[in-house]
């Protein structure tokens, strides 16, 4: 269950009445919200969730089960794993590994998702931290069908029209055909789908076959999802110290703004570029804080610990 308010979960060209976008009709929104307790936003539910699904994207199936029912044990060894881009001088790399956590755990909750590759863990293990998307999964749909999730997580401390452009890039680089290539060999070279699924079972073959590098990744265009993680600083969500229906109708309103200016500028690069793109499911995922910096410098410390431990 996801412990955040749901605002939006829609697809957007309902929102899109003019038809002014352009819309493929495969581009989702999901608008969420933390709420608030005695007048204040609650960080410590955030920092809870983060760390609540911290273990299953630093640490394999294997090193997951090793250490089931040792609480402490799983929070250091998952701690070890983080690269800590988030003490980068330059600050471009701050919150990264966070926001990866927290798609992770929306990933897990709201979609009910498979973690079949755990990214800190790949990237810290074969230090590719620049490369491949930040997020990899899959959802069973049934006992004959899944969809192959791809995602992007970011953490601005704006979500105006000037920071979307770099998602955009990085949504190309990653839907390039070498790049689904190399997700593609990952997935179906790492044990962790074996230990999820049965090996025997009709989708376990589906998704091997798929995913195998004869297959044509024409195929796995329309199975392909691609979750965009905003985290980001929020000014409206610090003018208020309840989750009103004032609030909730704010920020709604301002993150479908915010995702018809981005779905107007990435139809506009990517849909002549890549090929089946409207075959694509695109979910774009808003989550508002009110100070990036107090969230990056607690979970800092809070990593900084547990490595000591």
């Amino acid at each position: 269950m996801l412990e955040f308010d749901v605002l939006i979960d829609d697809f957007l060209y309902k929102y899109d009445t003019a038809e002014e976008i352009g819309l493929c009709k495969t581009e989702k929104i999901l608008s969420l919200t933390n709420d608030f307790e005695d007048g204040q936003w609650r960080q410590s539910k955030f920092q809870s969730f983060i760390w609540d699904n911290i273990a299953e994207t630093a640490l394999s199936y294997r090193e997951r089960e090793s250490l089931l029912n040792k609480h402490q044990s799983t929070l250091i060894e998952s701690a070890k794993k983080l690269r800590l881009t988030d003490l980068d001088k330059d600050q471009t790399g701050q919150g990264s590994e966070l926001a990866e956590i927290i798609l992770y755990g929306i990933m897990k909750n709201h979609y009910g998702a498979l973690p079949v590759v755990p990214k800190i863990f790949y990237k810290q293990n074969v230090q590719d931290n620049a490369k491949g998307s930040d997020s990899v999964h899959i959802v069973v749909e049934d006992e004959n069908n899944f969809s192959l999730w791809l995602g992007e997580a970011k953490f601005y401390n704006s979500i105006e029209d000037d920071r979307l452009g770099s998602i955009i890039t990085s949504i190309e680089n990653s839907l390039k055909l070498e790049k689904l290539k190399k997700e593609n060999s990952i997935i179906t070279n790492l044990s962790d789908l074996d230990e999820l699924l049965d090996k025997e079972s009709i989708i376990y073959k589906d998704i091997m076959k798929l995913l195998a590098k004869e297959a044509s990744i024409d195929e796995l265009k329309p199975k392909l999802h691609v979750p965009i993680l905003l985290l980001y600083e929020c000014p409206i969500t610090v003018k208020f110290t309840e989750l009103s229906d004032e609030l909730k109708q704010e920020l709604a309103n301002y993150h479908l703004a915010r995702v018809k200016s981005y779905f107007t500028k990435q139809l506009k690069k990517l849909k002549e570029n890549i090929h089946r793109y409207d075959k694509i499911h695109f979910h774009t995922i808003l989550l508002p804080v009110p100070s990036k910096e107090n969230i990056v410098s607690s979970f800092v410390e809070n990593v900084v610990h547990y490595k000591k431990q």
